[in-house]
């Protein structure tokens, strides 16, 4: 039998029995009526590992992320479940592409170098740096330069997902999650974690104005490349090379400012 369609009163009676028993069978209910959720994350990102990834074993790692959701999901605090999910299914799935380290080292050293290579041009002008400039301190055309973006595109998708921690590990935050509240009571790492939060939110805000708005799209509202590029009125292709230039200013201003925070 089908489960039954909840409205939002019913469905937050079905939260806290569930936080309350435990129940295995409500659990299944969770997962069940969710399961769509992480058929969209694993959607999304699949079609930016360049073909190196199967859609069904993203889903299959989505899912250990939907039900470590579920079991410390607190629906007393204020933030909707699709909120706090997408992230751990997200989170579940790169942790399962960093462990078997699909990225080729060739791909990551040229990520590495494109990033450098922006960031001190960008300290030089005291502005984020067009295509053509990044493309001439490269010494390569602004063609190659978009050809390295796609080749690229794949490690922005997870670089942009790392947790950017202090030396302690005691304060984390990533780019997709300073929506969500620190669940942490310690009031050091409390600190750690809002010096953290502010500089990704100011390093969003350097962006230029349509690379913000893929980052806000891209994370915050979940939408995918093609939907992005139908609302900006370009090609999914253009949306994925503005999402991969973010990455590349957005690791390079976090790396330095996290130097100055610890």
């Amino acid at each position: 039998m089908a489960d039954p369609i909840l409205d939002e009163a019913a469905e937050l009676e079905l939260w806290k029995e569930f936080k309350k028993t435990h129940s295995k069978e409500l659990r299944d209910i969770l997962i069940r009526k969710y399961m769509n959720l992480v058929k969209s994350v694993a959607g999304k990102i699949v079609p930016t590992m360049n073909g190196n990834v199967d859609y069904d074993d993203l889903v299959s790692c989505g899912q250990f992320g939907l039900i470590d959701a579920i079991n410390k999901f607190d629906p007393t605090k204020g933030v909707k479940f699709i909120t706090y999910a997408v992230q751990r299914i997200r989170g579940a799935i790169f942790d399962e592409l960093r462990s078997i380290d699909w990225i080729p080292r060739s791909v990551r050293s040229l990520q590495k170098e494109m990033e450098v290579k922006i960031d001190e041009l960008e300290l030089e002008v005291g502005r984020a740096a067009s295509d053509a400039e990044i493309a001439k301190a490269l010494n390569i055309s602004v063609e190659e330069f978009h050809r390295r973006l796609m080749r690229i595109q794949g490690t922005a998708v997870l670089s942009l997902d790392d947790e950017w921690s202090g030396p302690d590990s005691s304060g984390t935050s990533t780019i997709s999650d300073t929506v969500e509240a620190s669940p942490s009571k310690n009031p050091d790492a409390l600190a750690e974690r809002e010096e953290i939060r502010n500089l990704i939110i100011k390093s969003m805000r350097e962006l230029p104005e349509k690379e913000q708005k893929v980052v806000i799209a891209y994370y915050y509202e979940d939408l995918t490349f093609k939907e992005i590029g139908k609302a900006l009125g370009v090609s999914e292709s253009r949306i994925s090379q503005l999402h991969t230039k973010a990455n590349l200013r957005l690791r390079a201003k976090l790396t330095n400012g996290r130097k100055g925070i610890f």
